[in-house]
């Protein structure tokens, strides 16, 4: 397809930087561009750590928490490979300052939120618009850094992208416990100074703007959108509707429906939102399953670590960010053995390591939850840290390298999607499963410490949705026995709500297990020559993938 260039850019390979590019400006363009993007991967985590806050300030539901969490995962990975068609389509620079300016206006509303009956739907739809201003700016920052950028020197200026962009995962929780001391608002107002700074070094990098004049495909952004949010809705719905519910069993067999019509479609469609013939080839398929197995653990495990350890074990939100520490700690030193494992021997073994490693520390930390003791946990955290920390990027590298003549974007565009998408269930799934447990646990400890049936049901109800461990704020008013009752209940309520974290502890080892089965289907031979083709003809749907 023919690009909009300058007549001086005429007869210049697009996979070619543009001539009089300084060394200076592509620093300033890749600081810009990591600025921008570092507002997304914090946001992926910082926002678990307030959890707790939120809910107690806005007296939100626990579902509707998850939600909060969960919006802007979905909204990231529905739009993410639409954002990198626009991208192509408008230009890589202005859609990613669109969509910088899109996610920060969106983290100011969030921060804004009115107390009252509209502040749940109100962080609800700020969240789901913050996922979109990122599902818009990665893409874009990604195809900039490719566009400016020789082939020489892509390499390593990709490597910095996704290395440090991904290591600041790590800074969300210890970020977002510090800010909460403050108030729980500043972690969503802290993208501001942020977004300034990578506008004004993007202006200073005055980077070229390049468009191709190609079709949007919006059947299949419609069809994506709608396939994952209906199933996901039905997941995340079951602690509410019921698993015998007819209308959550609708919108996950429709959703998955939809999903398998958009692959179809995507097929059949001469300029497709997504390039599906990725999966023909049998190692990437396995990479993508173990990305998804993997992803159901690694996002949602900084939710229910920090809410688990602030409401068990009465942490306070710096307190639950050093907690989550531990797992980010074995997760660091392992990222750094696994690309060695990489280099060495290929992506399999490091994938078999990465899996059976995060199922035993899973299990084990699992195992420790109801010992209601933060400190001893910290080797099965870190083990489970580990786990992912081996099978992360050699996973998403061994994708890109098997996905021959596809670009950078493309893959990428597959990787984050399967990613973000993974997680969003995760969170759905496991969030209805501790809804569950901890209704049922808290009635057995309230029934047998005398408070009648019908009143713990419905104290254990509000528990398991506030998650505070604060039941005799709920307490049926007029009956003091009952509420005395639950107030000396609070020890053993705590411990409930460890017994149902294990359930979902045990489940992340579970999708860590069959993740583990599924490194065993790959084909284990190594690649070694090129990745996929450095053209950015559709850098906005993806790229090499070593972020955390």
């Amino acid at each position: 397809m023919p690009t909009d260039k300058s007549p001086s850019d005429a007869g210049r390979s697009v996979a070619d930087p543009p001539a009089g590019r300084s060394d200076a400006n592509r620093t300033l363009t890749l600081a810009a561009m990591l600025f921008a993007v570092s507002m997304t991967f914090i946001d992926q985590t910082i926002v678990s750590i307030a959890a707790p806050r939120i809910i107690d300030e806005l007296g939100l539901s626990s579902s509707g928490m998850q939600w909060v969490v969960n919006a802007y995962l979905l909204a990231l990975a529905a739009f993410f490979a639409l954002g990198g068609r626009l991208s192509d389509i408008l230009g890589h620079r202005r859609v990613m300052v669109a969509g910088t300016l899109l996610f920060v206006l969106s983290s100011v509303l969030c921060g804004c939120v009115p107390e009252g009956d509209f502040a749940q739907s109100w962080l609800i739809i700020f969240r789901a618009t913050q996922g979109l201003g990122a599902a818009l700016m990665f893409p874009a920052a990604l195809a900039v850094v490719i566009a400016v950028f020789p082939v020489d020197k892509r390499g390593r200026a990709l490597a910095l992208f996704f290395g440090i962009s991904g290591a600041l995962t790590a800074v969300g929780p210890l970020l977002g416990g510090w800010l909460t001391g403050w108030t729980w608002r500043a972690i969503f107002w802290v993208n501001v100074p942020v977004a300034v700074i990578a506008l004004v070094l993007a202006a200073m990098a005055r980077i070229p703007e390049t468009r191709r004049r190609e079709k949007l495909d919006v059947p299949g952004a419609v069809l994506i959108a709608v396939g994952m949010g209906l199933s996901v809705l039905g997941f995340q719905q079951a602690s509410a509707w019921g698993w015998s519910s007819v209308l959550t069993w609708l919108c996950i067999v429709g959703g998955l429906a939809v999903l398998v019509v958009f692959c179809r479609y995507e097929l059949r469609v001469e300029e497709p939102l997504i390039k599906l013939r990725v999966f023909r080839d049998r190692a990437f398929t396995v990479d993508m399953l173990v990305l998804f197995f993997a992803m159901l653990a690694f996002v949602p495990v900084f939710f229910f670590a920090s809410v688990y350890a602030q409401v068990s074990l009465s942490a306070s939100p710096n307190q639950a960010a050093l907690y989550l520490l531990y797992f980010f700690i074995g997760f660091g030193i392992a990222s750094q053995w696994g690309g060695r494992i990489l280099d060495r021997r290929g992506a399999r073994p490091a994938m078999k390591l990465g899996t059976a490693l995060g199922a035993v520390g899973f299990a084990l930390w699992a195992n420790k939850l109801t010992d209601l003791s933060m400190h001893d946990q910290w080797p099965y955290a870190a083990l489970a840290g580990a786990g992912i920390g081996f099978l992360l990027a050699p996973a998403s590298t061994d994708a890109v390298n098997r996905s021959i003549g596809a670009s950078y974007g493309e893959v990428t565009g597959v990787t984050q999607t399967v990613r973000n998408y993974a997680a969003s269930v995760g969170i759905a799934v496991f969030g209805t499963v501790l809804t569950h447990v901890t209704t049922d646990r808290v009635v057995e400890t309230l029934t047998s410490r005398g408070v009648p049936e019908g009143p713990a049901g419905d104290a254990a109800r509000s528990v398991a949705e506030a998650v505070t461990g604060n039941p005799d704020a709920r307490a049926p008013s007029g009956d003091g026995r009952i509420a005395t009752l639950m107030r000396d209940s609070m020890d053993a309520v705590r411990l409930d709500f460890a017994e149902a974290n294990q359930w979902v502890f045990y489940g992340m080892a579970i999708a860590l297990a069959i993740a583990y089965l599924c490194a065993h289907r790959h084909p284990g031979t190594r690649v070694t020559g090129e990745a996929p083709t450095d053209e950015p003809a559709r850098p906005g749907r993806g790229a090499p993938d070593g972020s955390g």
